[in-house]
Formats: C-alpha cells, structure tokens, sequence
C-alpha cells in the first residue's frame, strides 16, 4: 500500500503521512490513547553556520546541516521541546514508549521536559558512530556520538529483551546470545543505504540508520502495534515499521521529505500477515 497523504485528516489514518506541523497534528489528527511507540528524530538546533569541508579525503565533501527548520533560538527550542512531547504524551497508550534522538546540544531540554510529563526515563542510548565526521577546528574532543533516550509513560511497558538478544551483532566468547548493552556501535548512513541526489549529496541532512530503529521497533512494539514518527523526514521509521510488521503514522511538515518517504515506503512489502488499513 502507498502512502497516503493528509493534511487535514478528521479520522486517523494508518500506514499513511500527515503532512503539516507535527505539534498541530498531535493534538488535532491522532487519537488519544492510541499509539504503542513514538520514535522521534526533532530539530536539534545546531543550525546555522553553513561549515562545509570540501575534499574531505576519508569520506568525500562535508556539509554541516543548514536548514531553516533547525534554527529557533534557546527559548523557543525548550517551548518547541515542551510542546511536541506534550502531544505525544496525548497519543501514547499507558503502555506506551518514546524514543527521542538528541545530541549533547539539546539532550538537557529533553530530558527536562519528559521529567515535567512524568515520564519515567529507563535508558539513555549511545550511538557510537565508528565514522564520525573529522574534528575541523582541533581545539575539542572529535565528537562522535549521539543519544537516544528511551522513556516510557506508564508501569506495563513492551520490552522485547529475547528477540532483542537474537539481533544483537554482539556474542558472548562462547559465541551464545548476549543482551543487548546501551551502547550501540553503528556507522553514520553510508552506501547503498544513503539517499542521494543526482548531485551526489545527501537527499536528508540526518538520515537515521536503519539498523537503529530495527533495535528500537523490536524492542518497544509487537507485530501489529503502531508507530508513530512525528518528525518523518527520509521515512526510515516507516520503512522498518513496515519490514517489521508493524503498522506506521509518519508526520513531515516538508513536502520535499515526505515525497522521499513515500518512494522508500512504497518499495518497501508489508509481511502478508498484517492488515494495512
């Protein structure tokens, strides 16, 4: 099934992208209550110096991400914060888990907001990224990871630890399953993975691997379960949520993105067992 677009949806809609502001839609277009897992990859509002590196020898030209959605000043970014946990606070079930993808730039305002709505925060996810981009000004530590912080709104939360263990690229010396750590060792998005366009550049700024929401998704839903991306942007959440079985909601307030997560969703086959509307 391709996705469907809505921009003024009165009845929610599965398996579909709402485009629009993802604050409106939370509140107006999402039912309450109704939403097993979030995984949610906002602005982290580190936009605005326009660094590049070109000829970079390790990994081709560089760019730092240079958009206008990532440009709001401190004390909008924390109402922006407060305001979009909010409403996913609103759809999540009692049950329900969200994962929020943050640097060490706005990790503070996450944690501080999800801390207001009561949410109980049980990990704090590190993304070693094995290929971090070079450090270009030498006077700090080459920065090289991210956080995911995964909290969850209720006691009876979806915790997958066995097919979790199955997944894990990590063994035990005896080669035996092992659980899965909190510390995640993944390269940025590379290859044939990386959407590109006829220019060679990156297609989205901060494409997220798919490795990274196959560990999340498993962990937090079960088959037949809902997703919801309320910042979309290159669609991998609902490409995965779809591999894996799982039904999807993606918000994307650019039309541009939310053309790229259509042609990656509708290439993407649902398992025969699960209903797609």
């Amino acid at each position: 099934m391709a996705a469907i677009y809505f921009s003024e949806a009165i009845v929610m809609k599965l398996n579909a992208i709402y485009i629009g502001d993802c604050i409106k839609i939370l509140n107006k277009d999402i039912k309450a209550n109704s939403i097993e897992l979030i995984f949610a990859d906002p602005p982290y509002n580190l936009s605005g110096n326009g660094l590049k590196w070109k000829g970079n020898k390790t990994g081709g030209d560089w760019h730092m991400v240079n958009e206008e959605w990532d440009k709001m000043t401190a004390p909008e970014y924390i109402i922006f914060t407060r305001k979009w946990i909010e409403g996913g606070y609103k759809v999540l079930k009692d049950n329900g888990s969200i994962y929020i993808s943050c640097a060490y730039h706005n990790l503070a305002e996450v944690m501080i907001v999800l801390k207001q709505f009561n949410f109980k925060i049980n990990n704090i996810i590190v993304w070693q990224k094995t290929n971090a981009m070079p450090n270009m000004t030498k006077r700090v530590f080459t920065h090289s990871t991210e956080f995911i912080v995964w909290a969850v709104k209720g006691k009876k939360w979806i915790f997958n630890y066995e097919e979790l263990k199955n997944i894990n690229p990590e063994k035990q010396k005896n080669g035996s399953l092992k659980q899965m750590r909190d510390v995640w060792a993944m390269s940025l998005v590379q290859g044939k993975e990386r959407l590109k366009g006829a220019n060679g550049r990156a297609l989205h700024p901060t494409q997220k691997p798919e490795e990274v929401l196959k560990r999340i998704i498993t962990a937090s839903s079960n088959k037949g379960d809902t997703v919801l991306d309320p910042f979309l942007g290159s669609g991998t959440t609902a490409v995965i949520a779809k591999k894996l079985g799982r039904n999807w909601i993606g918000i994307e307030k650019n039309k541009k993105y939310a053309d790229i997560s259509e042609m990656r969703i509708k290439n993407t086959i649902y398992p025969s067992s699960l209903q797609t509307c």
